[in-house]
């Protein structure tokens, strides 16, 4: 069964303004379609996206719409700038609402994400992508996301200068190997978890 995969550019910028993070994520999701996964890219700044901790935060919440899609994933990439050596500001309220997922278990324990792998994108002009790549791996687990190995691609360019990922002639080789090789992993995962789910707890 062909496995399917939800990007979310969590750029400050809404569209059609460039982001380098949305080539990144294009890049990222060409590497899973070479492979036969198949989904779609969304720019976070483009929603409602409400703050707060609930899965619904009511009229005007574009909230529950983005959640739908990232349950119907079997790979959830999760895409971020840099921005004062952390993640975007729309990353970090991405990340508050996914935090009702604690409250939303099934009877074994299972939170909806469960059996669902997670991957994230991240450019920058500073330094601070593993720091970055880091937050993001402990919230997604927490919140009940499987990380397969090398979870990340990342870019960042030489400290206190201003060229920016899509400005670049070309991508590094290596940036093209890391988005292959997590690509290739997270896939592997996903399938396993598709067969297999995890018990739960209870």
């Amino acid at each position: 069964m062909t496995l399917s995969v939800f990007a979310l550019n969590c750029t400050l910028k809404p569209s059609p303004a460039d982001s380098s993070c949305e080539l990144l994520l294009r890049q990222t999701l060409g590497a899973f379609a070479d492979l036969g996964a198949y989904g779609e890219l969304l720019r976070a700044a483009d929603f409602n996206i409400k703050p707060g901790v609930t899965s619904d935060e009511g009229a005007g919440d574009d909230w529950p719409e983005l959640r739908r899609r990232i349950l119907a994933a079997d790979v959830f990439i999760l895409g971020t700038p840099i921005w004062l050596g952390h993640p975007s500001s729309i990353c970090q309220r991405v990340m508050e609402r996914l935090d009702a997922f604690l409250g939303e278990t099934d009877d074994a324990g299972r939170m909806p994400s469960f059996g669902k792998v997670a991957c994230a994108a991240v450019v920058g002009n500073e330094d601070g992508a593993h720091h970055v790549s880091a937050q993001i791996f402990q919230g997604l687990n927490d919140l009940g996301f499987s990380l397969a190995p090398n979870a990340v691609t990342y870019w960042v360019g030489e400290a206190m200068q201003g060229q920016d990922f899509k400005d670049l002639p070309q991508t590094p080789d290596k940036v093209q190997q890391t988005t292959r090789s997590m690509a290739r992993n997270a896939l592997h995962l996903a399938g396993l978890l598709r067969d297999a789910q995890y018990p739960g707890s209870a």
